[in-house]
């Protein structure tokens, strides 16, 4: 009865803190054996916006035409646990939901008005699902040398340190969203089914993976000129992708417990990485020209660096985050994916303006396609108050260039905005104004709309 006592109520806090709060710690932590080495840890998350947005010329929302809209919207509703069952052992789980909106994101079917209205109930899902086991374990001697195989609906997609991005503690608002490049189409909101190793190597860290992407269908249009043959996604019976992204780390060297990537360290840590990745699916993408169906491989490669450090008097604790990454898509011809996170914008019939845009309608753009990306953000965390209270401001400013195949010109986004963090990660406030592209259908010029997004992000 005591040993069943002690597992259910024993929640064991650790001290060492990597998310800039002291009294979080090391977070939920059920411990199963007395020394803690047989353990249960959860963590969970709330993510929530408020937006203020242009929408795109010939945008309507839920049957009314709308050149603006302000909503507020649900982005991350989600739980996280993993276990250690022995030393070398270990599953995990995670599960939640995504991107509710007054109008969408609801369960399958929901539409109109009612119980199962637009927008309403929507449905819990596995995001993760893993086993793993440590073949080599750190030593005494050598702390930094380990191979862990593992199993399971993974998130190891290789490419870039951002397609390994935690969403607890993003820099900006939000990921870019471009470095899941096959985001819910060949994948599961960013996962695949299959087989992964993970490990360091002194000051290498790496991590490989065979998986089975997700079927896709879609149906190649017939060009008749080879300039406007464009491919889509469909993979037939799916061949198998192989990933890998290894890094070098300079300075501290980070956890790999689990794959997700720290987006600020708010100067808890000293890292400077450099990494590289790939993605590769054989026949992944299919286009027509004068009837003939080609198959096309996806092939994705990316270079980046990451910086984050305390500056100046340490009794102000201010530091420095700073990430670039060059991205190198190639998904066949002409590739190109529109996409507007929680898009709540449908087409309105009635609009009689010459000003629409190729990316569609709400808040959609240009996102990921054939071509070359280049990324960089940059934050500064400010010097803390000598006294009470301990809100700490971190301003940010994040630029994209986007040169895809498929566009006449280049197009850029620029993010500028500030973390409030009221206590670390884990009760912040954080404000963005964001500047998105897009390029009017009928003349080809560029063009920018705005958009101001407010989130309050809670975990524990």
């Amino acid at each position: 009865m005591k040993k069943v006592i002690i597992l259910f109520l024993t929640l064991a806090f650790g001290k060492v803190s990597g998310q800039g709060s002291a009294d979080y710690g090391g977070g939920m932590k059920l411990n199963i054996n007395p020394e803690g080495t047989k353990y249960v840890r959860f963590i969970t998350w709330n993510q929530t916006w408020f937006r203020a947005s242009q929408m795109n010329p010939g945008t309507a929302i839920n049957g009314e035409a709308a050149k603006n809209n302000t909503d507020v919207g649900m982005r991350r509703l989600r739980m996280l646990a993993y276990a250690q069952i022995s030393k070398r052992y270990m599953v995990l789980a995670h599960f939640g939901i995504n991107n509710q909106t007054f109008l969408n994101g609801g369960a399958s079917g929901s539409a109109g008005t009612g119980g199962y209205g637009a927008g309403k109930k929507p449905q819990l899902f596995f995001h993760d699902f893993w086993n793993e086991y440590a073949i080599i374990q750190p030593t005494k001697e050598n702390k930094n040398t380990s191979l862990t195989l593992g199993a399971g609906l993974n998130y190891f997609m290789g490419v870039s340190r951002l397609t390994y991005s935690s969403t607890l503690n993003f820099l900006t608002v939000d990921s870019p969203i471009f470095s899941w490049a096959t985001i819910e189409n060949s994948d599961q909101f960013a996962r695949q089914m299959g087989f992964f190793a993970k490990g360091k190597l002194n000051k290498l860290e790496y991590r490989f993976a065979l998986n089975k992407p997700f079927a896709t269908s879609l149906v190649p249009a017939n060009a008749t000129n080879p300039s406007t043959e464009v491919a889509v996604d469909n993979n037939g019976k799916s061949a198998f992708s192989k990933t890998g992204y290894v890094e070098y780390q300079f300075l501290d060297t980070e956890s790999n417990v689990l794959p997700f990537k720290v987006g600020t360290y708010l100067g808890t840590k000293r890292v400077f990485n450099l990494g590289a990745g790939f993605y590769t699916q054989p026949k992944g993408t299919k286009s027509q020209l004068n009837g003939t169906v080609s198959t096309h491989n996806i092939s994705l490669l990316a270079v980046d660096a990451f910086l984050d450090m305390p500056i100046g008097d340490k009794k102000k604790n201010m530091a420095i985050t700073a990430y670039s990454g060059f991205f190198n898509y190639n998904f066949g011809p002409n590739y190109l994916r529109n996409i507007g996170i929680m898009n709540v914008g449908s087409v309105d019939a009635n609009y009689k303006g010459t000003d629409k845009l190729t990316s569609g309608v709400g808040n959609a753009q240009p996102m990921i396609g054939t071509g070359n990306i280049f990324y960089t953000q940059v934050g500064l965390l400010l010097p803390k108050a000598t006294e009470k209270p301990k809100l700490r401001v971190q301003p940010f400013a994040a630029y994209t260039m986007k040169s895809f195949e498929a566009l006449p010109t280049a197009v850029s986004n620029v993010d500028l905005g500030a973390n409030w963090l009221i206590d670390g990660h884990h009760a912040k406030i954080t404000t963005q104004y964001s500047l998105r592209p897009g390029i009017e259908a009928s003349t080809g010029q560029k063009k920018s709309l705005g958009e101001f997004i407010m989130q309050l992000q809670v975990y524990l």
